[in-house]
């Protein structure tokens, strides 16, 4: 196991909101933190209005793809975060497991890449509070 703190972050398709969460995680903390994204149903393809919302940042998610649950490494993050209301994982002991209800910008009736930014700029401000709790 790493010194480094990690954090495996779990939606339901692994296609938008975990892997922008790593995605902003790797961008913010650089090497300090292990950085993981899955998802619990796992879609095809990443949304691409992810993509592009972390693309104005910087961020490249191209050699990104939606893929399972990794159980072994379930066992040995320090952090699970669940974002949004449907992803769900088992307790696990010793790890401590935190959902995420992320803003959801469409049950204002907010779409595109305007809903897209709104939801990467909350997980941008959930991921800076987990970041601060990992490096002081």
């Amino acid at each position: 196991m790493s010194d480094k703190p990690s954090v495996l972050f779990v939606c339901v398709k692994n296609g938008g909101k975990s892997q922008m969460a790593a995605g902003l995680m790797r961008h913010l903390a650089g090497d300090r933190v292990q950085a993981y994204s899955a998802g619990t149903r796992p879609g095809a393809a990443l949304n691409e209005l992810s993509v592009a919302s972390l693309d104005e940042l910087g961020i490249d998610l191209a050699d990104e793809k939606p893929k399972p649950i990794d159980p072994d490494l379930l066992h040995t993050v320090d952090v699970v975060v669940t974002l949004g209301r449907e992803a769900q994982v088992e307790p696990i002991p010793g790890v401590r497991i935190i959902n995420w209800d992320t803003d959801e910008p469409s049950e204002r009736g907010i779409d595109g890449i305007e809903r897209m930014r709104l939801v990467r700029d909350d997980i941008r401000d959930h991921v800076q509070h987990l970041l601060s709790e990992f490096t002081p």
